[in-house]
């Protein structure tokens, strides 16, 4: 939809009783082609559908019923037959393109600071394909603000405040068409706000161009509206220990709409979310009714429903006390999301300015991440960039951190895959002023970060990666052609890439590289993102690290963003956990020979007892909608996919060396359990567990008789081939004078493998 961002406090299609302005029915077009038209409709239902106003369940039966009538002029008779009646004007544009407006029958109510969707009948006998606006004198003006929000600007005379009441606009952004289609008759869909209460007349006109208006001032309207008080509900938010917290909250009334308005939303509330976030004794406006709120805080609460009662009053309270299903905190292990944006994509109509920390802050909090990095990228590097400091940020709490760091994306090297780029101490490049100036492939920045103590490594690792095979692992070989972890077959020689990100893609693209190369004995480990909001713009922390920290409060985020480096971590959903996990007692990320983390020596013959905590929760009913959808489709990692049959139990695999060798069934009713899996490997191995795909250890390297990990010939010659595979792919759009370089350091990586190919174990 068209990104607004002025403070919506609800929306409402106006279909109900109260104040109406007498008006004649809307004149009836026909002589239509039907087909057009019925794909024009289904446009401006979805729409209304995103704006979280859909038609109710009978307007929506009969629409349906129209829809499917063969018979054009029955059938056109019928669609205007639902639509007309939630009309506010209806639109008349003759052959000369001269317009002219006239009431609709739509019940004309407004909420004081509220807003409310009308629909916009359009005859269109000129076939005017330009845009419709809508003015009126008594709306205030606006001005954009850096934050991308916007306010009534200031400059406005002080006797003209009382008739500046209103705000409107014509809404024009996907699934619509921001102009008219030149069709004899469409539905457009206009949006009001009211900053007063009682009755207010307003002048609304409509024009397509300059000196479209007709004669004598027809293409105005004047409008009086009935303006109801909405009712302050002051929200009490507290934790499962009764403390007060942050939560988010969805509240729809009795026909489904959402609010506040979705399509009106200032920072910290998103136009793209249904959910809002509060903290305790915040509060939202509410016209007086029943409202379903769905309430929560972030994957380790259970997902709350309650119907409250908003009376005809001015202000009202409500309490809401959520409930967890785990903390791990409790645990020692600490949640975080190290790809999150503030500006682009999702982000208003500015996306190269978006949010403030501030609003970031919130939506980490009401997640309930322990850790929550924002990191600034092309779109938005110029102004984001002004909020990096090279330390946490000052908004933080001593349970829940937010830092400030980069993702190599609109930069010149993303084509050989995005960077995350964590803990650095300076976000510019040496030499460089501008984006245009950095390397145009992935190494030396890698290698950068690295130097100034950062920990580095690939955004979104199965972009590019795109294989057949439904299971792990496989020899297919991907195009290397995307932003993921492309250019990685090659940094992870150079001991450049700390990590590889998982959760946001399709988890086969992104597991089977990584596993190809710990089978030639690399160490990166795995981590968990979100990419909020490009990727997944439902909530940060959809995609998590859990990271093992003793004596973690205040949290220290240098410690955290190290044991991700360290691979003392897992990845997940958040609905699944595999935690505490050992190997002969001696834990994942732990300090082992030669002063290397999870490296545990031992002996040939050695048997090995793995150890694991674990826990997960699914829904009391399988939910078809997720289960059945293909891997390639979102939500890429979810509990539901592990789902075993119709049962409330998921499968617990023991990996060596990239194979399932043992499977324990995991009954997912959100209690910690304690499993043990005894395995004897034959050669050095790494080792490691999945819930496939919800959650996923990093590995213990398991070092036989002191010889290193060459686990699979077939994967060390999979490397080897991928070595050019990407070359191909990236050389294309590497600088001519970078190439000698890259294809030095691909030399490398070519020699490595050949040297492991020779080393390694037959399949």
């Amino acid at each position: 939809m068209r990104r607004i961002t002025s403070f919506g406090i609800w929306v409402l299609l106006c279909v109900c009783g109260g104040f109406v302005q007498a008006a004649e029915p809307l004149p009836l077009v026909t002589g239509l082609e039907l087909q057009p038209l019925v794909a024009q409709v289904k446009r401006v239902t979805q729409a209304l559908e995103l704006l979280g106003a859909p038609l109710d369940k009978p307007q929506q039966a009969a629409l349906d019923k129209a829809l499917a009538n063969t018979d054009a002029a029955e059938a056109t008779k019928q669609i205007q037959a639902v639509l007309d009646p939630l009309c506010l004007v209806g639109v008349n544009i003759n052959p000369e393109s001269r317009v002219k407006v006239a009431v609709g029958q739509a019940p004309l109510k407004l909420l004081q600071q509220g807003h409310r969707l009308f629909l916009v009948k359009v005859h269109n006998e000129g076939g005017v394909t330009a845009a419709m606006r809508v003015s009126s004198p008594n709306a205030a003006p606006l001005v954009k603000r850096s934050s991308g929000s916007a306010d009534p600007k200031i400059s406005i005379k002080p006797n003209e405040v009382g008739d500046r009441w209103l705000d409107v606009v014509m809404i024009d952004g996907q699934p619509l068409n921001k102009t008219l289609s030149g069709l004899p008759l469409e539905y457009r869909i206009i949006e009001l706000y009211s900053r007063d209460v009682g009755r207010r007349e307003a002048k609304l006109t409509f024009d397509v161009g300059q000196g479209t208006q007709d004669l004598g001032f027809r293409n105005e309207v004047n409008v009086l509206f009935n303006c109801e008080p909405a009712v302050e509900v002051t929200l009490e938010v507290l934790d499962d220990d009764g403390k007060p917290t942050t939560g988010h909250f969805v509240f729809r009334d009795t026909k489904g709409r959402v609010y506040p308005a979705m399509s009106r939303r200032l920072a910290p509330d998103f136009f793209f979310h249904e959910q809002i976030y509060r903290h305790s004794g915040e509060s939202v406006m509410l016209p007086p009714g029943k409202y379903q709120v769905t309430y929560g805080r972030g994957p380790e609460y259970r997902v709350l429903q309650s119907e409250i009662t908003v009376p005809d009053s001015v202000s009202h309270k409500e309490t809401f006390r959520l409930k967890r299903w785990i903390k791990m905190s409790d645990y020692g292990w600490y949640s975080g999301d190290h790809h999150i944006h503030a500006a682009g994509c999702a982000h208003y109509e500015s996306p190269a300015e978006g949010v403030q920390p501030v609003d970031m802050m919130r939506h980490i909090l009401g997640e309930d991440l322990n850790v929550g990095c924002v990191l600034s990228w092309g779109p938005c590097w110029y102004f984001q960039k002004q909020y990096f400091e090279g330390k946490v940020h000052k908004l933080s709490q001593p349970s829940n951190v937010m830092r400030y760091d980069v993702e190599v994306s609109g930069f010149p090297s993303q084509h050989a895959g995005h960077l995350c780029l964590l803990r650095l101490t300076e976000d510019d490049y040496p030499g460089t002023s501008r984006i245009e100036d950095w390397p145009s492939w992935d190494l030396p920045i890698l290698q950068w970060g690295k130097s100034q103590g950062g920990v580095v490594g690939f955004s979104h690792s199965g972009w590019g990666l795109e294989v057949k095979a439904q299971s792990l692992p496989t020899f297919d070989m991907p195009k290397f052609d995307g932003i993921g972890a492309n250019e990685y077959i090659v940094d992870v020689v150079h001991g450049a890439c700390d990590f590889i990100s998982a959760v946001d893609t399709p988890p086969i693209w992104e597991l089977n590289i990584w596993y190809h190369t710990l089978n030639c004995g690399y160490t990166a480990r795995i981590s968990g993102e979100t990419d909020f909001p490009c990727i997944y713009g439902d909530k940060v922390g959809l995609g998590r690290a859990y990271v093992k920290l003793e004596q973690a409060i205040p949290l220290d985020y240098d410690r955290w963003v190290r044991q991700i480096r360290d691979g003392r971590s897992y990845c997940c959903d958040g609905l699944s956990h595999l935690f505490d996990f050992t190997v002969n007692g001696f834990g994942v990320g732990e300090q082992g020979a030669g002063d290397r983390a999870s490296v545990l020596a031992t002996q040939s013959g050695t048997p090995l007892e793995v150890k694991v905590r674990a826990a997960a929760l699914l829904a009391e009913t399988p939910r078809e909608d997720i289960r059945h959808t293909p891997l390639d489709k979102k939500p890429y990692w979810h509990v539901e996919r592990a789902r075993i049959a119709n049962s409330n139990k998921v499968p617990v695999e023991l990996i060596v060396n990239g194979r399932s060798v043992e499977t324990q069934e995991l009954v997912a009713d959100g209690k910690v359990q304690d499993l043990s899996f005894h395995y004897t490997p034959r050669v050095s191995s790494w080792i490691a567990l999945r819930v496939f795909p919800s959650s996923h250890t990093n590995p213990v390297f398991v070092e036989l008789d002191g010889k290193p990990i060459r686990a699979s010939r077939k994967s060390a010659q999979w490397c080897l081939d991928a070595v050019d595979v990407c070359w191909k792919q990236k050389i294309k759009q590497t600088r001519p004078s970078e190439q000698a370089a890259a294809a030095a350091a691909y030399a490398v990586a070519r020699q490595a493998y050949s040297k492991i190919l020779a080393e390694s174990q037959a399949d």
